[in-house]
């Protein structure tokens, strides 16, 4: 035990004794943050994790980010420094697109879904109008673009998401709530359902002949639900403003596929394929003529 409490305070942690028969060790507060104890695969985890949140889409965290890593550089070992900057020169981060999140305001909402906290705020709709909401804040969703809270709305008595970055930055307490059975399918598929097909004037549900995880490499994350259907074929649930961006967007996913419905898409896919069709074939026929 001896040896355990030396290296114990050989890294820095603080160790107190206390002799006698009521004597013993206690691990003490200390006034400054003891060495990290990280393997090395996570000690590059953290230095990556770091360089992304510097140039990510949470606004406030940039200059702590740098900071932090900049610390935590210097105490690496030189094994560790040198793979760290062959990552610093051979990863370029491009801009995020999209709108940032203030940190201070994801924090606050983390909070108040931790301790179950009722929470009030403005909330910028899509058209620009404002609206008081008062919800029980249950779940953080981050799409790799977008933050979403999932809560329950108190005034129109159902589920509702919220995007963050609309969230107007002053938030109210309001009380404790007792939590909720998540949504069915839970937070991240509720998430993916309302903003990957039910805003959408036009929504469609597609059957692809491949597995799903063929198509899930080719689907950005919330452009709608995927579920497995067999070995073989998934359906996917969509939107899209227009049929004709569904109609191209599904035929760009790669894979052969069948539409379920509605109606309309249908028919706006057997348009576009006679057009396209009729496309090929006088171009191939002027390539001739040409030749």
């Amino acid at each position: 035990m001896r040896r355990d409490v030396d290296r114990l305070r050989s890294l820095g942690y603080p160790v107190q004794s206390a002799t006698g028969a009521a004597g013993g060790y206690q691990l003490g507060a200390g006034a400054t943050l003891p060495p990290l104890l990280l393997e090395d695969e996570e000690a590059v985890a953290v230095v990556v994790g770091l360089r992304t949140a510097a140039s990510g889409n949470i606004s406030g965290i940039e200059e702590a980010s740098v900071r932090a890593l900049a610390k935590l550089e210097q105490v690496l070992p030189s094994r560790l420094r040198k793979r760290v900057a062959a990552l610093h020169s051979s990863i370029l981060t491009l801009a995020v697109s999209g709108p940032a999140v203030d940190a201070g305001t994801l924090a606050a909402i983390a909070s108040a879904c931790r301790d179950s906290e009722k929470l009030k705020f403005n909330y910028r709709k899509r058209d620009g109008a404002e609206s008081h909401r008062e919800v029980e804040p249950h779940r953080l969703v981050n799409t790799g673009r977008r933050w979403y809270l999932v809560a329950w709305d108190s005034d129109r008595g159902n589920w509702r998401t919220f995007r963050v970055d609309r969230i107007l930055p002053r938030l109210e307490s309001a009380g404790r709530f007792a939590p909720r059975r998540p949504p069915e399918g839970g937070f991240g598929e509720y998430v993916s359902r309302s903003v990957g097909y039910a805003p959408y004037p036009h929504q469609a549900s597609v059957i692809f002949h491949a597995p799903l995880e063929q198509i899930a490499e080719n689907l950005p994350r919330a452009s709608g639900m995927l579920e497995a259907i067999d070995d073989r074929r998934c359906r996917l649930r969509t939107g899209a403003f227009s049929l004709d961006m569904l109609s191209v967007w599904i035929a760009m996913i790669g894979a052969e596929f069948e539409v379920e419905h509605p109606p309309e898409l249908i028919e706006r896919v057997r348009s576009l394929a006679a057009q396209f069709h009729r496309a090929a074939a006088r171009s191939q026929a002027a390539g001739e003529t040409a030749g």
